[in-house]
């Protein structure tokens, strides 16, 4: 008989182990066998609390989207200003944990993920709308067109994490750099 209070520690320990997993493939080319042996349990437990390899990566995805959220959070709790609003967001996009490669691999699989699962798509378009959501907030007050300044801003941010993660010299901060300086010529374009 299963300890009580072991589940959510199993659950924990099946994401991170996918994430790993993820990481180390660099795709989803991964089993639940795989996934369950590095999260010291049987595969048949991972079944169990899972039902299969995409309901696991779906999990994987919504606690890396949850730490992500954390880390914008954080962010915003100390911006005081539209524009450190603004920058803020940015900056969490490009944060070192964005950055780990097991998170690389799995937001890429998200990626591809969501071309073929729906619920995977749904979750990326619920990312989407808030990266656009938030950015939007923070663009009213210093943008006369702050919808479509922040569909740009959302934009390039996930076109360059997507660049800096695959390049060979990974360079999250010149991407967010970058999408930091186009954020002031969005608002000095309006000015």
């Amino acid at each position: 008989m299963p300890k009580v209070g072991m589940e959510p520690i199993r659950r924990s320990a099946l994401v991170q182990a996918t994430i790993a997993e993820i990481g180390a493939a660099r795709s989803l080319d991964v089993t639940v066998g795989q996934i369950a042996k590095r999260a010291g349990m049987s595969t048949a437990l991972a079944h169990h609390y899972f039902g299969g390899k995409d309901q696991i990566f779906f999990a994987a995805m919504r606690h890396i989207l949850r730490e992500y959220r954390a880390e914008v959070l954080q962010a915003l709790a100390s911006a005081t200003t539209p524009y450190a609003r603004a920058s803020a967001i940015i900056r969490s996009s490009f944060a070192p944990s964005c950055f780990a490669p097991a998170t690389i691999s799995a937001w890429m699989t998200f990626y591809a993920q969501a071309q073929t699962q729906p619920e995977t798509k749904r979750l990326l378009r619920l990312y989407q709308w808030r990266l656009h959501s938030n950015l939007t907030h923070a663009l009213r007050p210093l943008s006369r067109h702050p919808e479509q300044d922040a569909q740009r801003l959302a934009a390039l941010i996930d076109g360059l994490y997507l660049r800096a993660a695959l390049s060979e010299a990974c360079d999250p901060k010149g991407a967010c750099n970058a999408a930091l300086q186009t954020l002031q010529l969005l608002i000095a374009s309006d000015q």
